[in-house]
């Protein structure tokens, strides 16, 4: 078992995105972070077509999760809160539903950067951009001796403050009602979605302002 904590990193004011990256992983490596890789996260979300009205709801979505430290597995996180985990055939299960759902390109989220491992912990440092533009920096930190986070939570955050400084109080908002619940690989994709969706409601607010 391990269990993982995902946070947002706040841009540093003057700084670009890349510096920002940058900057956490100078910081990782005073603290003896060795890279070893590199991951990727990416998120497709599929609407229901107005033309099926009559058989769903035209506001139903699903997302489509994949994550490299689970190469062969597809998760797909419907609107009602239900993930379901299947192998990678799903896509394809998808790209036959086109007339029932499809994807809208513009709003495909992505993490992706550099693997570190120092001690016990693996942290994820993920540039994330939401079709062509970025967006933001996601940190995920996996203890990996850890089985529920109650037990491991004050260790997590003292080694998350010391790179990342106070952008880190608490855990993420999904953990808070499941500090004692084992850890699932879903709790991952559900933490990176809650992200992904904050990312989007803030595009969506910055388009929203520069129109007016």
């Amino acid at each position: 078992f391990l269990r993982d904590s995902i946070h947002q990193f706040p841009i540093p004011e003057g700084k670009s995105g890349q510096q920002a990256t940058e900057l956490l992983q100078k910081r990782l490596e005073t603290l003896g972070a060795v890279r070893e890789g590199v991951f990727c996260v990416d998120c497709e979300t599929y609407y229901s077509a107005p033309n099926i009205s009559e058989f769903t709801d035209p506001s139903r979505s699903v997302n489509i999760i994949h994550n490299t430290e689970h190469p062969a597995t597809c998760f797909a996180l419907l609107d009602t809160g239900l993930c379901l985990v299947a192998d990678l055939t799903f896509d394809m299960l998808m790209l036959k539903m086109a007339g029932i759902y499809s994807p809208k390109k513009s709003t495909k989220m992505e993490a992706k950067g550099p693997r570190y491992e120092v001690a016990d912990f693996l942290v994820k440092v993920g540039s994330v951009s939401m079709g062509p533009s970025f967006r933001g920096i996601l940190v995920e930190v996996e203890y990996l001796p850890c089985v529920v986070p109650s037990s491991c939570w004050d260790l997590m955050r003292e080694f998350l403050q010391g790179f990342m400084g106070t952008a880190v109080q608490g855990p993420p908002q999904y953990l808070q009602g499941r500090m004692n619940e084992l850890y699932n690989p879903v709790d991952t994709v559900q933490q990176y979605m809650d992200h992904f969706n904050s990312f989007r409601r803030a595009s969506v607010a910055s388009i929203a302002a520069s129109v007016k």
